[in-house]
């Protein structure tokens, strides 16, 4: 029988923290890494370097962990190479042997949010994921409002996630950033990935609860 192996990427410490109301101290994400740690999770990611202060601390002396202890991040800002980033300099120097990169995958966002071209956004992230990997980091790729994006341009939305993967991205996460995608067309969209050519072994999904969907959408 074959058998499949899923791997398992905690936010908590990063994602969990942009909750209304949430804000942890360094001890805390200190105590809260060891509990996740304990659960078995393949990645914990850890948070921001470079973004506040608490993450700055937390990183400087990051807790041992089984899991692969992994840094946030964004990709490149526009206008300046990977090499000379300081968004991706403050990420690598935390050290982590993982890092993940959120970029656009909605061309209304890189347009409107950004104010970049859509081939800028291309490049940003096939530089940025390009850079990690030469540096030795196991790189994954965030790609943001990647379902309403599809839905809205699935050619652009498809040549976002292509462009990290074939950069070397070992992981290329499908996120649902508003949280509105149903199940059915989370598996569609999904199979539209695979079939454009990115393994399924490759892929990670990360959907938020706005309309109770997030674990059937998992």
């Amino acid at each position: 029988m074959k058998t499949e192996r899923l791997f398992l990427f905690d936010t908590t410490l990063r994602d969990g923290q942009q909750t209304q109301g949430v804000q942890f101290s360094t001890e805390e994400k200190t105590e809260i890494a060891h509990l996740l740690d304990a659960l078995g999770l393949d990645y914990i990611e850890g948070g921001w370097p470079g973004a506040n202060p608490t993450d700055d601390a937390f990183f400087d002396k990051r807790p041992e962990t089984r899991a692969t202890f992994t840094a946030f991040g964004m990709t490149r800002r526009a206008g300046r190479s990977a090499e000379n980033c300081d968004v991706l300099a403050a990420v690598l120097n935390a050290g982590t042997s993982a890092v993940c990169l959120v970029g656009k995958a909605h061309d209304f966002h890189v347009e409107r949010a950004l104010g970049i071209s859509l081939d800028e956004n291309l490049r940003g992230i096939r530089e940025s994921t390009a850079h990690l990997v030469n540096m030795g980091r196991e790189a994954i790729f965030d790609a943001e409002h990647f379902f309403d994006g599809f839905k809205a341009n699935p050619g652009y939305a498809l040549d976002c996630v292509q462009s990290a993967f074939k950069a070397g991205a070992r992981w290329v996460a499908l996120c649902d950033t508003n949280g509105g995608t149903l199940p059915l067309e989370i598996s569609e969209i999904t199979s539209a990935v695979i079939n454009a050519g990115i393994p399924g072994g490759n892929l990670g999904i990360h959907t938020h609860d706005d309309t109770g969907n997030a674990v059937a959408g998992t």
